[in-house]
């Protein structure tokens, strides 16, 4: 179905952004937006948002496949 494969795939996409917030976080890698010079502690606020949304993606295809299998 393709509800679960686009839930599946927001999912493993979060997850990557989720994972690069986190190696920035911990390698203290600057980051500059324009003028402005990012704090580290926004990437694991990132984390924590894209990381919570993957979960929902992953929880979400997992409810369209056994809805789907009736």
């Amino acid at each position: 179905m393709i509800t679960d494969r686009y839930a599946r795939v927001s999912g493993i996409v979060f997850a990557l952004i989720a994972a690069a917030h986190a190696l920035r976080a911990i390698l203290q890698v600057p980051a500059q937006i324009g003028t402005y010079q990012v704090p580290v502690w926004i990437s694991w606020i990132a984390v924590v948002v894209t990381g919570s949304f993957s979960v929902w993606a992953f929880r979400t295809s997992r409810r369209t496949t056994k809805s789907g299998s009736h």
